[in-house]
């Protein structure tokens, strides 16, 4: 196998280095890629500089693939934008609250609420957050608590949706390898056919309705709890919750939840209405359709929302034009990483990375390992850059040439990637996910990061031996396992609570 040694780890070892450093994914992605093309020309400066832009950034752009991709994100960033601001996602959540009578209820209302703000990662906490605030207030459960039920709903959420930005960014960099290695496997088919394997984000999402149903409050979280419970207090005495920006809140124009569940019929409707045509689910469809097909739903929903809109005069249509263009913009940093993505993958490419990786591990790292492995140094760089996005950006390219390489399980390894990716974002008190559960929540940010990481690191561990697990199996039916003993830790958790609470009180 062809490399340049030690030195092809330079590229993503900058990369991760400064992203610790900056917490700032493009800076330190085009460092990563200019450092490696240095290498690549001698180490002279200036042609280094002309080659990154005539020869690494560039032909990705120019790329008729990428160009799509590009197009396709600024389609949903100008959807995504429109629902943010619609307030319809604040009156379905509104809906929920009539039938809330109970804290489980509460809970798993705001849960759902969550779910169903699944376009939006970062609107999620925005949304639901405010409507659930008073809520939980009036039925004695603490901020914190709302705080990690919105922050187990963004992220996690999202990284299991193949048809909005997540997905389409994380197919962009699957499909640069898929090249790379010439395999012909549809990204699309990959990325779903991977859904089973991110074991971490599916363990969170369940945990919220096993905890409000089993009560189960442990660590910080249940001294949070018992203060609100006991004194009324939604803050310690020494908490700094966060406010809610003006401009992020959501509009309080009074609104309807038809601006939300009719946009999102109309974008199914359309999307699989078009997949259909193409022969799905019986036939495999071609990437560049799947792509049109995407657009034009995206498309067609945001005319529908804009309609409704108009209809019942949430905004002027200027505004509302505007709106669409501002969540186009928003979609400038996703694209600005994602080239520079796809130029650090070819320089690594050019290096060897991989191949250097795959000779040095072979014979020495049991493939079986792998996964779990790719897990657990995805969530360490997440954690410590605040950034799911950019691990995904420099992991994937070295991930997948390894698992083809050393005969891992492929889709195995790419899941145990978004899931090291997901649990750093989870838990980094730097991400900014983390940070907008706690505005949304109105909670105090460091409170909400203590209680909300015991409740992570057991959905980690858990995910770890998942990932042990499927990496001898190589089965989706491990996930099934991963469940189990996601409800077996929480029985366990919850009888050990019962069991010290009653210690307390003297029972």
């Amino acid at each position: 196998m062809e490399h340049m040694g030690l030195i092809s780890l330079l590229p993503p070892l900058i990369a991760v280095i400064l992203a610790m450093i900056t917490k700032n994914v493009i800076i330190s992605l085009f460092s990563g890629v200019y450092i490696g093309v240095l290498v690549l020309v001698g180490g002279r400066p200036l042609e280094a500089t002309m080659e990154t832009i005539g020869s690494y950034l560039f032909p990705q752009v120019a790329d008729s693939y990428n160009a799509a991709v590009l197009v396709l994100l600024f389609f949903i960033g100008g959807f995504v934008g429109l629902m943010e601001k619609s307030g319809g996602g604040a009156a379905l959540a509104a809906k929920a609250t009539n039938f809330i009578n109970t804290r489980a209820k509460a809970q798993v209302a705001a849960w759902f609420g969550g779910i169903i703000i699944f376009f939006s990662d970062l609107g999620t906490p925005l949304i639901v957050g405010p409507v659930f605030e008073k809520i939980f207030d009036k039925a004695k459960i603490s901020r914190e608590k709302l705080a990690w039920i919105i922050d187990s709903t963004s992220s996690p959420v999202a990284v299991l949706i193949p048809f909005i930005g997540w997905g389409v960014y994380i197919m962009g960099l699957i499909k640069q390898e898929f090249d790379l290695l010439k395999i012909t496997t549809s990204e699309f088919s990959t990325l779903v056919s991977v859904i089973p394997f991110q074991f971490y984000a599916i363990l969170v999402v369940l945990m919220v309705p096993l905890v409000a149903f089993t009560k189960l409050d442990f660590g910080p979280m249940a001294k949070a709890e018992r203060r609100i419970q006991t004194t009324g207090a939604l803050y310690w005495p020494e908490s700094k919750p966060l406010r809610r920006a003006e401009e992020d809140v959501e509009n309080k124009t009074e609104s309807h939840a038809i601006l939300i569940w009719l946009p999102l019929v109309v974008l199914f409707v359309t999307l699989f209405g078009l997949l259909i045509s193409f022969g799905f689910p019986m036939t495999p469809v071609a990437g560049s359709d799947f792509r049109v097909s995407l657009s034009s739903a995206y498309f067609f929903a945001a005319i529908t929302i804009v309609i409704l809109m108009l209809i019942f005069k949430v905004k002027k249509f200027g505004e509302i034009f505007d709106t669409y263009t501002a969540g186009m913009q928003k979609m400038v940093y996703v694209s600005v990483t994602l080239v520079l993505a796809w130029a650090l993958s070819q320089v690594i490419n050019e290096m060897g990375t991989a191949e250097y990786i795959v000779e040095i591990t072979k014979g020495n790292v049991p493939a079986f390992i792998i996964p779990a492995i790719l897990f657990a140094v995805g969530a360490g760089m997440s954690l410590a850059a605040g950034s799911s996005w950019g691990t995904f950006a420099i992991m994937l390219p070295i991930a997948i040439p390894m698992a083809v390489a050393l005969d891992a399980h492929l889709l195995v390894c790419i899941g145990a990637v978004l899931s090291g990716g997901i649990f750093g974002d989870h838990c980094s008190p730097i991400s900014d996910t983390t940070i907008l559960s706690s505005t949304g929540a109105g909670a105090d940010h460091i409170d909400h990061v203590k209680t909300q990481f015991p409740y992570a690191l057991v959905s980690g561990i858990i995910a770890f031996i998942g990932y042990v697990v499927a990496g001898i199996t190589g089965s989706a039916l491990t996930l099934i396992l991963a469940i189990v003993l996601l409800f077996a830790a929480v029985f366990i958790l919850s009888k050990l609570n019962a069991r010290k609470y009653n210690k307390e009180v003297g029972v």
